[in-house]
């Protein structure tokens, strides 16, 4: 019967991994950051359109949306540590984290389609659990995908400033898909679903069921190719620990001594307060572009198309504020900048200061506006991402265990909970600002606008501003990282 291992035979066992080099080629890091194409899709859809779709489009009361999408968070905070466990010690031929790569492609394409086709006529209580059971099967297996896929990070170098330059192809593809299943709906599928009766398309029902095949065709490429395209990386990849006989208890012990640290907590609470604050942003964006500032669905194609240069300016200066900053304190800059600019057109229009809506200078500021500031938030996130890559030696140096699953599923998760919850938060400011199910453009009163921005505006910088604070306590930089992957290579020379 096999055993747990002792803590020096786990460094033996790490001396026999093969090590990370130190720049991957750009084709490496192009189809590893291309896989993101696949959560940026589902992001766009359940993000930005899914609380608009089933209470403007639907009907049904945006509480009640909230609640399911929270109900299925709670269900995908159990899978996150689950999955990220298992890939860290799963033994296949195809190393430890293409196989569940290669699994989730169908179940994630197909769950996808079907939460855009709601069947006509039920019930909002039938509604509801509809919702319930395909979001908690797409998180899932987003995360079966997602969390190992993700993991490659910190397998495939161990360098300070390369590991900001990687993610930033995580990040930069991320966003570019997500966005452009955004200007696909805009530009062109919901026009092509403008009717006699529906003037709008983005209030047709059958337009989100063409844009839900669109997406799940997307996202069942992009996670194929990605695969595919890291596939030959496997044999450099680290190999897994020996397979060892394993309690529930000895399982949830691990994780926990893996991830103990001041650094991780920091770094967790303060971007799972900041993903809560990028949910709340998304599920109000289309609201806020609709109605608070009443744009034309070509003018709010356009300013989601300033988003594809957003997302080329914050992976450029990623790594650039890695080198010059530090990722903490670049963190803390760039994050301070990004989080008082988001909401200050919102802001200013309540104060009566910006031009009226309709006219062409409004457009421009909000265009420009949310182009930058969604450029600094990009930013801000791939450093955050690259801090938790930076805590796989910590936890290596501390455990004698290489625990990148664990680590990234713990950001998959911080993304997935935080975003959907700021989901549910969106919900709930909408009806105590009275924005009625089923209204369309056009039909709100400035009363309700206005209490909207209100509400909208100190939730949200609260939020942010939390988030700048917690963050001041990680203590991982350029010189602790680099000490700890100088002993932990001394550790595999050294003799037993």
């Amino acid at each position: 019967m096999l055993v747990l291992l002792t803590g020096r035979e786990r460094l033996s066992e790490a001396a026999m991994a093969p090590v990370s080099v130190k720049k991957p080629s750009f084709w490496t890091k192009l189809a590893y950051g291309f896989g993101s194409v696949a959560y940026g899709t589902k992001d766009a859809g359940l993000k930005y359109f899914l609380l608009l779709f089933y209470s403007q489009v639907v009907g049904m009361d945006p509480r009640l949306v909230s609640l399911a999408i929270l109900i299925a968070l709670i269900f995908d905070a159990i899978s996150d540590p689950i999955v990220g466990y298992w890939s860290d010690n799963f033994h296949s031929k195809w190393g430890r984290r293409h196989p569940f790569m290669y699994a989730a492609a169908v179940p994630v394409a197909v769950s996808y389609y079907f939460i855009w086709t709601p069947p006509e006529g039920w019930s909002e209580q039938a509604l509801f659990w509809y919702i319930v059971v395909l979001a908690i099967t797409i998180r899932t297996f987003i995360t079966v995908y997602e969390t190992p896929s993700s993991a490659l990070a910190p397998e495939l170098t161990n360098d300070y400033d390369e590991r900001s330059s990687i993610l930033s192809f995580r990040y930069f593809f991320g966003y570019f898909g997500g966005n452009a299943m955004s200007v696909i709906a805009f530009a062109l599928i919901f026009p092509a679903f403008v009717t006699i009766a529906i003037t709008n398309g983005q209030f047709n029902r059958d337009a989100y069921s063409f844009f839900g095949l669109v997406g799940s065709l997307v996202m069942f490429a992009a996670i194929i190719i990605s695969a595919l395209g890291t596939h030959h990386y496997i044999p450099k990849l680290r190999q897994p620990p020996p397979k060892r006989e394993m309690t529930l208890k000895k399982i949830f012990k691990e994780i926990y001594q893996t991830v103990a640290s001041g650094s991780f907590f920091a770094l967790f609470c303060a971007s799972l307060i900041a993903f809560t604050a990028s949910g709340l942003v998304a599920g109000l964006i289309f609201y806020f572009t609709t109605y608070f500032w009443g744009f034309s669905p070509g003018q709010i194609g356009a300013i989601t198309f300033g988003v594809f240069l957003s997302a080329f300016i914050g992976g450029a200066l990623a790594p650039i504020v890695t080198r010059k900053l530090g990722k903490k304190r670049g963190a803390l800059i760039v994050g301070s900048v990004a989080f008082i600019g988001l909401p200050l057109p919102i802001f200013l229009r309540l104060i009566d200061v910006l031009p009226e809506n309709g006219s062409t200078a409004i457009f421009w500021i909000v265009l420009i506006g949310n182009t930058l500031d969604t450029a600094l938030i990009i930013c801000y996130q791939i450093l955050a991402a690259s801090m938790m890559a930076d805590l796989v030696e910590q936890g290596e140096a501390k455990t004698g265990n290489r625990s990148e699953g664990m680590f990234f599923a713990a950001a998959t998760f911080m993304r997935k909970f935080g975003e959907g919850f700021g989901i549910v938060i969106a919900g709930f400011i909408l009806s105590i600002a009275g924005v009625a199910a089923g209204a369309t453009q056009g039909e709100l009163s400035d009363e309700t606008l206005w209490k909207l921005g209100a509400i909208y505006v100190p939730v949200v910088l609260t939020l942010f501003f939390t988030v700048i604070i917690i963050i001041s306590f990680y203590k991982v930089d350029r010189a602790k990282h680099e000490a700890t992957v100088v002993e932990l290579a001394a550790r595999k020379t050294a003799p037993l």
